[in-house]
């Protein structure tokens, strides 16, 4: 049963034309159970693999949309993981089989077919999150890209309280004689301001002829002016 399942993933590339092939997948539970893992065990996806053969190679491209059952770290709540994977491939013909890299591979000119199975089950398992939370804590997670940006905001505020306080500090109030203000109420009030255009000294020369005319007796007076006749 577990290798029937995983046989339909099987691609004769032996007999394809060098050029552009489509093939097109399809998993459920069985297909994870078949592997027999323990990182999934229930889940759904299709998958499309495009085969450009030529000479000397088979590049792949797949396409892998579908979902994955998790159980939360926190709550052991199950949630279902949603993905949505594109992933090159690279299959290299040479005279033995042997993994290059992730994307590269050389495999023997004479095979005659590729199973794809193990393959998608390695583009899905590398979707899963090495902490697995149901998406109602999600947004309780924090994360380096969140605790920067926390920092940005209260440094940004602290920055413009600042500014606020420096300009009160340098805000110009006047003088103190600026303070005083002449009320035009009050003047009127008091009475009129009169401006007069006799000197200081014309002043105190009439001062004195007052006081020298009070001064002079009567009988003195009368005297002087019969000098005078």
């Amino acid at each position: 049963m577990k290798k029937s399942i995983l046989n339909t993933y099987k691609i004769d590339i032996f007999r394809l034309e060098n050029k552009q092939h489509l093939h097109e997948f399809e998993g459920g539970d069985d297909f994870f159970v078949a592997l027999e893992q323990d990182l999934i065990s229930k889940g759904n996806f299709k998958a499309t693999v495009v085969l450009d053969k030529s000479e000397t190679m088979i590049q792949m491209v797949y396409k892998i949309v579908g979902s994955v059952e998790l159980t939360c770290d926190r709550s052991l709540d199950t949630f279902d993981f949603p993905f949505d994977i594109t992933q090159k491939m690279i299959l290299k013909f040479s005279d033995r089989t042997e993994e290059i890299t992730e994307e590269l591979m050389l495999i023997d000119r004479n095979t005659q077919y590729i199973n794809v199975a193990q393959d998608v089950f390695d583009f899905i398992g590398l979707q899963i999150p090495i902490k697995k939370l149901h998406p109602r804590f999600t947004h309780d997670e924090v994360t380096y890209e969140s605790l920067m940006k926390k920092f940005e905001d209260e440094y940004e505020e602290e920055d413009f309280d600042e500014e606020e306080e420096d300009d009160d500090d340098n805000f110009d109030f006047g003088d103190d004689d600026d303070d005083f203000e002449w009320n035009d109420d009050e003047v009127e009030d008091e009475g009129e301001i009169v401006y007069s255009t006799i000197k200081e000294g014309d002043e105190e020369d009439d001062e004195i002829e007052e006081q020298s005319d009070k001064a002079i007796d009567p009988r003195w007076a009368a005297l002087m002016k019969l000098r005078e006749n």
